[in-house]
């Protein structure tokens, strides 16, 4: 792995931030002026982010202004997710000759690492789903109603899911990988912000979820100490990838006062 990692712990933002701030990561690596990067952080309000190219009339937004649900979309691909108790991660990072699967494989690795540092054992879903296909289906809106390839789950239940986009820049492709780490069960949630008039359907899509995700509030039978969980990740990295952080303070990072 490269060298330079930074670490940064990004706690409280709300989803505007936290989606510009791992795209401005990815361009300042891609013009080479920025350096290899862990992001942890969390959603202040919560936030429904939709998929890059994902509609937004998915969503029923009213409703989300009214309970004070941010809506943003997300620079990388897949399905809706409504951020709520959860820990998010960010690697940005150059792909070399990595391709889009070794990418995942090598990051689902240092997470696994992460969690088992935590206290908990999960598994890598070896199967993949046929996504074009599955996107025609309306109960395919939620990013949890399905797993794909090298993504975590606990006892076939998804505990974390994740999507990637590459960029290229001219010091190469430039990978930026984020993805929830569910710390509660809110995010099922979201069900009440999709935008259906089939409560049937509605209906089958919580069931769906229940039956498919799990958390980690779940698993441990206890609520979970963000602090800790936070370390694990960081822990989990240094060890699979052999990696020494540079911890960045979020209010002096370059990305902040770009934002500001």
């Amino acid at each position: 792995m490269s060298q330079g990692w930074k670490f940064v712990d990004a706690r409280g933002h709300d989803g505007v931030y936290n989606m510009y701030y791992d795209e401005i990561l990815a361009s300042s690596l891609c013009e080479g002026t920025g350096f290899p990067t862990l992001r942890l952080y969390t959603w202040e309000p919560w936030a429904i982010s939709l998929g890059r190219n994902q509609a937004m009339n998915d969503i029923d937004c009213e409703r989300c202004r009214l309970d004070g649900i941010d809506v943003v979309r997300r620079p990388t691909g897949g399905r809706a997710i409504l951020h709520a108790e959860e820990l998010t991660y960010s690697v940005v990072m150059n792909a070399g000759q990595k391709g889009i699967q070794q990418v995942y494989n090598e990051i689902s690795a240092a997470l696994v690492e992460g969690l088992k540092a935590f206290g908990v054992d999960v598994a890598l879903e070896r199967s993949q789903p046929n996504f074009p296909e599955m996107y025609k289906n309306p109960s395919s809106i939620p990013c949890f109603s399905s797993s794909a390839r090298y993504e975590l789950g606990w006892n076939g239940r998804k505990l974390v899911g994740s999507a990637q986009r590459r960029y290229t820049g001219g010091s190469g492709d430039v990978v930026l990988q984020h993805g929830s780490i569910l710390c509660g069960s809110a995010h099922r949630r979201l069900v009440n912000y999709l935008a259906l008039e089939d409560e049937v359907l509605r209906k089958k899509i919580m069931e769906g979820l229940e039956g498919k995700t799990t958390d980690l509030h779940e698993i441990c039978g206890a609520a979970v100490d963000i602090n800790d969980l936070s370390d694990s990740i960081k822990k989990g990295f240094e060890r699979t990838w052999g990696v020494t952080f540079t911890e960045v303070n979020q209010t002096s990072d370059a990305s902040k006062g770009a934002y500001a």
